[in-house]
C-alpha cells in the first residue's frame, strides 16, 4: 500500500475477551469463529452487538465449504429426470455465499482493505437517547 498507513484506534465498546463460538454453528462455522474472532478481539475491532454480523460471516464460510465438497464430490451438472444436463443447486448457493462471505468480511474488518476503514459499531457516546449532539 502505497502513502501513510491509517492510524488503528481501539473501539470504544470493544470487547476484551473472545467469546466462544455459539453451539448452534456447524463445525467449519466454528473453525472459522476460532481463526477471526480473536483476530478482531486483540486489535480492539469488535463490539457485542456485531457478534451476529461475525456469526453469518462464519456460516457462510462454511456454506460455501459444503458447497464445495458436493460439487467436487458429484460435479458441476448433473442429468435431470428428463435427460437435460443441468447445473447443480450447488453452484448457485456456492455463488450466493461466496458474495455473503465477501461483503460481511469487509463489513466485520476482516479483509485487508476493510480494516483501514472499519471503525467498528459501538458508539463512542451515548449519552443521549437520539445519537446527536444537540
Amino acid at each position: 500500500m502505497k502513502g501513510r498507513k491509517p492510524n488503528l484506534t481501539a473501539l470504544n465498546g470493544a470487547l476484551d475477551t473472545a467469546p466462544r463460538a455459539p453451539a448452534w454453528l456447524p463445525k467449519f462455522a466454528k473453525a472459522e469463529w476460532l481463526r477471526v474472532v480473536p483476530a478482531l478481539v486483540a486489535s480492539r475491532s469488535l463490539a457485542k452487538h456485531e457478534l451476529s454480523t461475525v456469526e453469518s460471516y462464519c456460516l457462510s464460510v462454511a456454506r460455501i465449504r459444503e458447497c464445495e465438497a458436493v460439487i467436487q464430490k458429484d460435479g458441476l451438472t448433473f442429468i435431470s429426470p428428463t435427460g437435460e444436463s443441468k447445473r447443480r443447486p450447488e453452484t448457485t448457493m456456492l455463488k450466493e455465499n461466496i458474495e455473503a462471505a465477501r461483503r460481511l468480511a469487509a463489513e466485520c474488518g476482516i479483509t485487508p482493505a476493510s480494516r483501514s476503514k472499519n471503525k467498528g459499531g459501538a458508539t463512542e457516546n451515548d449519552d443521549n437517547e437520539f445519537g446527536v449532539d444537540i
